[in-house]
């Protein structure tokens, strides 16, 4: 069975290389998070002048971890040390495709002849970065993969998961691997080999790119035994958009993996836009707008959407980004994924800074990883909520409040008690089994009973 992991705050410490989440593991331990997902620890193109995040993205062999983020030593260490800090670590797997290579060489042998002449130059070396297998012969040629061809239609499910993703018309795209024995079984030696190193959870990239017999014959009761699996399946929202009933509600239907909650996601953008109302937040998983929180991964922002330009629309304000995470961070249900990144994407913040190069220790950050950390398994429940103001509790002893106006805005609590909020240390005093609580235009307060 693939175990929740429900409690949990995973850090997206995305395209960090692996020597810089070792450095930051007792940090982040002390920051309240559970778990840090690595960018992908396979083979893929690497040089002295560096190489872009995507790149990371377009495996050359699964059987060796060597790639502008780290080799396998590199990786093991960080394992080791981040273990020793009481953190886990998930794995980002790319499963649908290889690299795209059409620039230097037509054939689909993986890895190219050149890299096998490499590691048997470089023999010691790169038997030192050796997950499983041979290395003396490819890990895959063309039979592996399945006729070229670039999706067309992103709205027909058998283009979409058999098609090559491409930049263009001009682009031969990525070569996608054929649902073969050889594939499969390649696949799961490179998830059990991560799996013996201590990986504890997977992020299955391009999800939506893979059919649900690839997912199933890969990902078997044995892979997913003691470990949190969940996959990348983008949609524009939940119940009633084509994207979801083509691809996220089958994948759902017939695997106990999780997913991204994008529906959560689209009706959270929404709500926090102008004319967006934060009553859709009271019960969202209700009306088909959010997953159960068993199956869902939470966020305010992934690395796709500030790193491509066909998702700029979904990049929030940094208010409202911040009132999505005290929602996020603050209810009940799904585990959060709080994105950090170092620049990838060169947005800047109101100080001129790296927008999320910064955001994974944020002091308020922190202190809401830690209302979350106090409050999980307290149950929620709705107090106020208007298109501008949403007020739930978390137990006796728990409060959120979101204000989302342009002005500032009085709660009035019926209770007994003392509160303090986690972001600003501000207290409030009840007084005849009243309590008044003032919260600043598009701010949010997280209280905890004294």
């Amino acid at each position: 069975m693939c175990t929740s992991h429900a409690t949990d705050v995973i850090l997206h410490a995305f395209d960090w290389p692996y020597a810089l989440v070792e450095q930051r593991a007792r940090q982040i331990q002390q920051a309240g998070y559970k778990y840090v997902l690595v960018s992908p620890p396979m083979k893929s193109l690497k040089s002295e002048q560096g190489t872009k995040w995507w790149q990371r993205y377009q495996p050359q062999d699964y059987r060796v971890i060597d790639n502008q983020l780290g080799n396998l030593q590199q990786f093991k260490s960080m394992l080791n040390t981040l273990k020793s800090s009481g953190v886990g670590v998930y794995a980002d797997v790319v499963f649908n495709h290889m690299a795209n290579e059409s620039a230097v060489r037509s054939d689909l042998q993986y890895p190219s002849q050149t890299e096998l002449s490499d590691y048997q130059a470089e023999n010691d070396y790169y038997q030192n970065q050796c997950l499983f297998g041979d290395l003396s012969k490819p890990l895959f040629d063309h039979d592996d993969f399945v006729e070229a061809f670039g999706i067309e239609d992103w709205e027909d499910r058998w283009q979409v998961q058999n098609g090559r993703i491409t930049g263009g018309p001009s682009d031969p795209g990525l070569p996608t691997l054929r649902v073969c024995s050889h594939v499969v079984e390649q696949q799961q030696c490179y998830l059990k080999a991560l799996k013996t190193l201590g990986v504890q959870g997977f992020r299955i990239d391009a999800a939506k790119h893979m059919t649900l017999e690839h997912l199933k014959q890969v990902w078997t009761d044995e892979i997913c035994q003691d470990i949190h699996i969940f996959g990348e399946i983008i949609t524009s929202g939940g119940a009633t958009k084509p994207e979801y009933e083509l691809f996220l509600e089958p994948y759902l239907a017939q695997t106990k993996l999780g997913a991204y909650d994008f529906p959560l996601f689209q009706t959270l953008h929404d709500a926090l836009q102008t004319k967006g109302s934060l009553k859709s937040l009271v019960d969202p998983y209700c009306f088909g707008q959010a997953l159960s929180e068993t199956r869902a991964i939470t966020f305010a922002i992934t690395h796709d959407i500030p790193n491509n330009d066909v998702f700029a629309n979904l990049v929030m304000t940094e208010a409202q980004e911040w009132l999505a995470y005290c929602y996020l961070l603050g209810r009940d249900g799904g585990v959060p994924l709080i994105y950090t990144d170092l620049d990838t994407s060169g947005i800047v913040d109101k100080s001129k800074q790296p927008r999320w190069l910064n955001a994974w220790n944020d002091s308020k950050m922190i202190a809401a990883i830690d209302f979350h950390n106090r409050m999980h398994s307290k149950p929620m429940k709705v107090v106020e909520a208007s298109d501008d103001l949403l007020v739930f509790a978390r137990g006796e002893d728990g409060m959120v409040v979101i204000n989302k106006s342009v002005r500032a805005q009085t709660v009035e609590l019926n209770s007994d008690l003392t509160w303090k909020d986690r972001l600003s240390s501000q207290q409030y005093k009840s007084d005849k089994g009243s309590c008044i609580v003032e919260v600043a235009a598009q701010s949010a307060q997280m209280l905890v009973a004294s």
